[in-house]
């Protein structure tokens, strides 16, 4: 008789933190590719979020902070914008950003996004989450927490990745560790990188926190790099999802799993180099 597979939320969260810790000087230093990659889908986020002068903007899992030096430009000095993570390395990077950028309406804290209950309620005008819902073990806790400390009215902008087949540049890798380190399937509810981007998910998490007039729009953010090889080195170096999915490989076997990735990922290249696809779901809901 088979064990049965149980998902472990707190050890989840546990390693999650790990990885950002280890992964935090990695995260800053591809900051500028970051803004290319994602930042028409985080423009597009922001101006749904209706992000503007004198704004206060809450980032939650802001991570190395990118999103975050784009938030404060737009809310300017009489704005504020507070980021959030569970990861105090990766923190330290957005905040040596916001200084080296001379922007001091931006403060750091960290915090879980699913634990906000050390902030005020009914505090800021727009909550926003880059690529970070999809990782937390109980989402709707996460969205209800983001949903008390908005202001009536406040908006909520999250991005996320849509689903497998539309981004080849991350499902090809999970594809190939998940076949190597003979994981089974994710588990319903299972945070992981397509785990809202179904048809409707996103919408639907949206609407169970009791957000309103939630919209979502979908953006191609091709990944655009020299070659196949400078992107496994992206996410080598920068996405710990991945590593924690090679956490019983050896270290031959993930050596030949990043080799295997590299050589399917080479179908992307062509004479402008490599190209992988990529699209982005971009949500606001009201409170």
């Amino acid at each position: 008789m088979s064990a049965v597979t149980t998902f472990d939320p707190i050890k989840f969260k546990a390693t999650t933190r790990s990885q950002w810790e280890n992964a935090a000087e990695a995260w800053h230093r591809w900051g500028p590719f970051l803004g290319e990659w994602l930042g028409p889908a985080t423009e597009r986020m922001l101006d749904l979020a209706a992000v503007q002068s004198g704004s206060r903007v809450l980032d939650v899992a802001a991570g190395a902070g990118e999103q975050t030096l784009r938030a404060a430009r737009r809310v300017g000095p009489s704005g504020h914008v507070l980021a959030t993570d569970i990861s105090p390395a990766i923190l330290q990077r957005a905040a040596g950003a916001a200084r080296e950028a001379g922007l001091s309406q931006i403060a750091t804290r960290e915090l879980d996004g699913e634990v906000l209950d050390a902030l005020p309620a009914d505090t800021f005008d727009a909550v926003i989450s880059r690529v970070g819902l999809i990782y937390f073990p109980d989402q709707q806790k996460a969205l209800g927490g983001m949903k008390r400390v908005l202001k009536p009215g406040g908006r909520i902008g999250a991005i996320v990745y849509s689903t497998a087949d539309h981004n080849a540049f991350f499902s090809i890798p999970v594809s190939i560790i998940r076949r190597r380190a003979k994981l089974p399937p994710p588990l319903p509810g299972q945070p992981g990188p397509f785990s809202l981007g179904a048809d409707s998910v996103l919408a639907g998490a949206l609407e169970r926190a009791e957000f309103r007039d939630v919209t979502v729009e979908k953006v191609d953010a091709p990944v655009r790099l020299p070659s196949a090889g400078e992107c496994v080195r992206f996410e080598r170096e920068s996405f710990g999802a991945l590593h924690q999915m090679m956490a019983t490989l050896s270290e031959d076997e993930r050596a030949d799993a990043w080799r295997e990735i590299e050589s399917e990922l080479k179908q992307f290249e062509g004479p402008g180099g490599f190209i992988g696809p990529c699209e982005m779901l971009v949500a606001v809901g009201r409170k």
